[in-house]
């Protein structure tokens, strides 16, 4: 038998091999096998078996032995259309997987009794509903590639669609995977599902499952029985022999883009996965980003608009302007938001007080002008409640000096700018000392334990008020909460980055969606300092307005969607040479861009607006362009071994 396989580590050509007659029962396209390469041992994918034998003037070298490995015909392709995308090798990818299957897990058991679910067997959908699933089930049915997305407002009832689709799934023997943007969603959906496909393995495959977990699912795969697959980024990355179905809720959130380099996007990448699986791929969010936006008007995705709640009404949104508020002794809780939060705890009602900015205060800056800032890091130290400082780049934390270490003024005399979730925690305490209030933020709900049991209190009706930043945005349900007040709405409108009015509204939207789930007299009073004008679009049934307010201005600029961008980072410890090395890749670029004439703008190089973390510096520069490909094939021809400075390449990269 002879095999054309790909080497994981040397781009796209294919090479033969013969099997062992031992081996031979266990070859299928899709397999990963060892071979010999010159004088190493290297892995590869079956890419296909050669249905005749051919002659070769040489002798073909056997194959070494067969990892047990899931069988997916469409895998090598991706894997290695992964390494072309972010530049790196595709063997990267491999062993990442290979490391988080041994991994332990991060408080699993304590998480998983904290977050019940009501099972909700027989429900009766909506005729919005029904008519979604019409559009998407033959898609299903006979496994035809299609990109679907479910434009759904907050409490439409996008779940039911989730779980009647995923049915449909497991019924023809195939499996499912649904992608969630963090992994406290991803747990809760875990659950969902598991009480619902009674007889279906529901398996986490994220940083809080088990080794346990995590074998039972790769066991699954190589006996290619269906299964369903709930995470965050990796799930993208295994082989999946009979996949049906992928599911990307929340879409939008930028929590799908890793942190890291290479900066894996998974909802982008599930996109490619579906399209080589040729399966259907459901993208779902109240408010789409305007990538997908873009892509259902120029490539054909079909959009499913859900406009009604499944329960309950839309809140009413007021909007309260914080610069008649300057004077106030309790300057962050407006007059309207204090009447409102005493109206609603009068009632036995909940709140959520949303305030995009963790700690105490923003930074603690001296008369003199100087700012406490990390050493480390490129930040000021943010003040917390005990009277700390910390930075949340590198987590370093200092007790706040007596005296300016510039012009040793008494600490009395420092100004405490800004404001973070700890201080709103006590300013509503001493408003309303009977109040139970809670805090959610990165503190909190990094600790799965305490954030899935916050997130049980609050369904329970045991917290009045919960104050938040990102994570309370996202998809929970809290039938309770009939008030939602954000405090300082236009905190981020002026960060620069070209998406930054896109995020806000998300972020607005999204939070002002957790209120009135369950009730017919909701509301959400927004404060900002400034009017701006993505206020006009604060009612979900306007956001589509948004994206055509949005879009000219991209186009004009010249932004994605409408025009691709590639962020290219150097990172190392020198900061100077950091930047000389920066200003040589620009050059060398723009003679090339010249040279090939292509149709590309660079931007840059610039510091990162964090430009040092845990003392490594960083500079960054962007190419625009049309098309993905030039950009790649170009990054792929610069001579990196003359820099000493870690390069990294991104498309696309989000804020």
């Amino acid at each position: 038998m002879l095999i054309q396989v790909k080497l994981l580590q040397y781009g796209s050509k294919q090479f033969t091999y013969s099997v062992p007659i031992n081996l031979q029962a266990q070859i299928a396209p899709g397999v990963l096998v060892q071979v010999p390469l010159k004088k190493k041992i290297v892995p590869a994918l079956v890419a296909s078996i050669d249905s005749f034998e051919k002659t070769y003037p040489f002798i073909i070298k056997p194959i070494c032995s067969v990892y047990p490995f899931p069988s997916d015909v469409s895998y090598a392709n991706f894997i290695q259309f992964l390494g072309q995308y972010y530049q790196v090798d595709s063997l990267i990818f491999l062993k990442r997987i290979e490391q988080f299957l041994s991994e332990k897990e991060q408080d699993l058991q304590d998480v998983i009794p904290l977050l019940p679910v009501q099972t909700q067997h027989d429900v009766q959908l909506t005729d919005e509903q029904q008519q979604v699933l019409q559009v998407i089930q033959p898609s299903v049915i006979n496994k035809n590639h299609a990109v679907f997305l479910l434009h759904g407002v907050t409490g439409s009832g996008k779940t039911e669609i989730y779980k009647r689709l995923i049915q449909d799934v497991l019924s023809l023997g195939h499996s499912a995977v649904v992608m969630l943007p963090e992994v406290c969603l991803a747990l809760r959906f875990a659950n969902l599902f598991a009480a619902h496909f009674c007889t279906t393995p529901v398996i986490g495959f994220h940083s809080a499952s088990s080794v346990s977990q995590k074998k039972l699912l790769w066991k699954l795969l190589l006996e290619q029985k269906p299964v369903v697959i709930v995470g965050v980024h990796l799930p993208i990355l295994l082989p999946i022999p009979n996949l049906g179905l992928i599911i990307v809720d929340e879409e939008h959130d930028h929590g799908y883009q890793e942190k890291k380099h290479p900066k894996l996007h998974s909802r982008d990448m599930a996109i490619l996965k579906a399209s080589m699986s040729g399966v259907p791929i459901v993208l779902g969010s109240a408010t789409p980003s305007l990538q997908t936006l873009f892509n259902v008007q120029k490539r054909g995705w079909q959009q499913l608009n859900m406009h009604q709640r499944f329960a309950g009404k839309f809140p009413k949104v007021q909007l309260v302007s914080m610069q008649k508020n300057k004077k106030r002794k309790n300057f962050w809780i407006t007059d309207e938001l204090h009447e409102a939060i005493a109206d609603r705890l009068s009632k036995g009602e909940q709140a959520i007080i949303f305030l995009n900015r963790r700690g105490y205060s923003f930074f603690v800056q001296c008369v003199c002008g100087f700012i406490f800032a990390c050493h480390q890091c490129s930040v000021s130290l943010t003040l917390h409640s005990d009277q700390s400082l910390m930075c949340h780049y590198c987590g370093h934390r200092q007790a706040i000096a007596d005296r300016c270490p510039e012009c040793h003024v008494h600490a009395d005399e420092f100004l405490k700018k800004g404001i973070g979730t700890q201080q709103v925690v006590s300013i509503l305490q001493k408003l309303f000392p009977a109040a139970r209030i809670e805090r959610a933020d990165m503190d909190t709900t990094t600790k799965k334990r305490s954030w899935a049991q916050t997130v049980m209190q609050m369904q329970a009706g045991e917290i009045d008020i919960l104050v938040g930043t990102q994570s309370i945005t996202k998809g929970y349900h809290f039938p309770g909460v009939t008030l939602v007040g954000v405090l300082w709405a236009d905190l981020n409108l002026h960060f620069p980055v070209y998406n930054a009015a896109e995020v806000a509204l998300q972020q607005l939207i999204q939070v002002a969606g957790r209120a009135g789930r369950q009730s017919d007299d909701s509301l959400v009073i927004i404060q900002a300092f400034d009017q701006h004008p993505i206020f006009q679009f604060l009612n979900e049934i306007d956001y589509q307005k948004f994206y055509d307010h949005e879009i000219a201005k991209r186009i004009e600029v010249g932004y994605p969607p409408f025009k691709h961008l590639c962020e290219i980072e150097l990172k190392g410890h020198d900061g100077q040479q950091i930047e000389q090395e920066a200003k040589w890749v620009s050059s060398w670029l723009q003679e090339e861009i010249q040279k090939q004439k292509l149709e590309m703008q660079i931007l840059g190089p610039i510091q990162s607006l964090v430009y040092k973390i845990k003392s490594i510096y960083s500079q960054k520069l962007y190419l625009k362009s049309f098309d993905r490909s030039d950009m790649m094939q170009l990054f792929s021809q610069l001579p990196k071994e003359k820099l000493k400075s870690s390069i990294h390449f991104t498309i696309d990269p989000v804020a």
